[in-house]
């Protein structure tokens, strides 16, 4: 006999796209906006990136002291999209350790708890507080995990990431919903994002970005401890030689 089909699955399936599409074509707060469309045109910067790369020369940078490196990809990405930032790292001395998470699809209860297994099991092989470099949602997943284990954290360097004034600052929140089906403002686990971690906290942010508000990655004194303001777009964090030279900085204080 055949197997019979599971019609209660399509239906849940249908309701779950139902509610993604609901929540995808809600209006935005009337006060809060994303860059505007010529920084959004900016990001195409990044297609250049592959024949920049060419032709770059690279100084010799050595770190004066060598730390271990946790890397956090953002939304929607991957950590071989941070490769190259890894690799320069390496090249200055550190140790660069990926999140072991593959892409960024969003928080859940589940891969917090398998990122705090990650981070333990480096923790241990180390045997040093690590140094958590996210970027854009990257890095409020290490704000995150900096409040959950802070005895494990060396420092946290944020990079474009929306922690601060609003989670609709930036022209991805209708993307989030979709893929993750739920709200920027309702992740389905306990966080306060503008909550400063109990460890050294930097953020990294542009006027240039044209994916999150400067004004949302800037925060405000009391939910980090220094800014940085640098000059590339959102996803130059990832590759511009200014944004990499601005951590190996970081790494060295």
């Amino acid at each position: 006999m055949a197997p019979r089909f599971d019609y209660s699955r399509v239906s849940l399936a249908r309701d779950a796209l139902a509610r993604r599409i609901a929540i995808v074509r809600e209006d935005g707060p009337g006060d809060v906006v994303g860059p505007p469309a010529r920084r959004l045109i900016g990001e195409l910067d990044v297609l250049a990136e592959p024949f920049r790369r060419v032709v770059r020369r690279h100084e010799p940078i050595a770190a004066v002291r060598s730390r271990t490196v946790m890397l956090l990809p953002g939304f929607a990405t991957h950590p071989v999209r941070m490769r190259y930032m890894a690799r320069r790292l390496e090249a200055a001395g550190h140790t660069v350790k990926r999140w072991g998470l593959g892409f960024n699809w969003g928080p859940t209860e589940d891969n917090v708890a398998q990122l705090e297994v990650r981070l333990g099991d480096i923790h241990e092989r180390h045997g040093e507080p690590i140094v958590l470099v996210g970027w854009s949602l990257g890095g409020l997943f290490a704000r995150e995990l900096a409040k959950r284990q802070p005895d494990r954290v060396a420092k946290v360097v944020t990079m474009g990431s929306p922690f601060s004034w609003s989670t609709r600052a930036n022209n991805v929140w209708r993307a989030y919903h979709l893929v993750t089906g739920h709200r920027v403002e309702e992740p389905p686990i306990k966080v306060e994002l503008a909550g400063k971690p109990p460890v050294e906290t930097v953020a990294l942010w542009s006027p240039r970005d044209g994916i999150v508000h400067p004004r949302a990655a800037r925060g405000l004194p009391g939910e980090r401890d220094r800014e940085v303001a640098l000059r590339c777009t959102h996803m130059g964090f990832a590759y511009d030689p200014q944004a990499i030279a601005a951590v190996l900085r970081e790494l060295d204080r």
